[in-house]
C-alpha cells in the first residue's frame, strides 16, 4: 500500500513552516502527542529544536524510535525513542548546516 504523502503546517518559533507525513506517521504523531499531554505543535516543537536535518525525516525518525521504545525493552530489536527536550526561549535553537537560529 503506497500513502501519499500530505503538508502539514505549523508556526514554529514565529515562522509558519510545513513538513510533509504520510498519514500512518501524521496518526502516530497525533497519537503520541496526545499521550504526552502536549499539542502536536508542540511536540513538532521540541523534535525541530533538537533535529539535524530535514523536518519531515526528523519527525518519522521521533515516531519510528517512539513506537520501537513502546514495543517493550524485550524485544532486541526495540530502541529507546529519543527524548525530546524543549530548550528555554533564551538557548538558541539546534540548526542544521548552514541555517540560522
Amino acid at each position: 500500500m503506497t500513502e501519499t504523502p500530505r503538508k502539514h503546517s505549523v508556526t514554529l518559533a514565529g515562522h509558519r513552516t510545513s513538513f510533509t507525513l504520510e498519514e500512518p506517521f501524521w496518526d502516530e504523531l497525533k497519537r503520541l502527542a496526545r499521550k504526552d499531554g502536549r499539542s502536536v505543535r508542540a511536540l513538532v516543537e521540541a523534535i525541530d529544536e533538537t533535529r539535524d536535518g530535514n523536518l519531515s525525516s526528523a519527525i518519522r525518525v521521533h515516531v519510528l524510535e517512539a513506537l520501537r521504545a513502546e514495543r517493550g525493552a524485550g524485544d532486541p530489536r526495540a530502541r529507546s525513542a529519543v527524548p525530546v527536550t524543549t530548550k528555554t526561549a533564551s538557548e538558541p535553537r539546534a540548526r542544521g548546516p548552514g541555517r540560522t537560529p
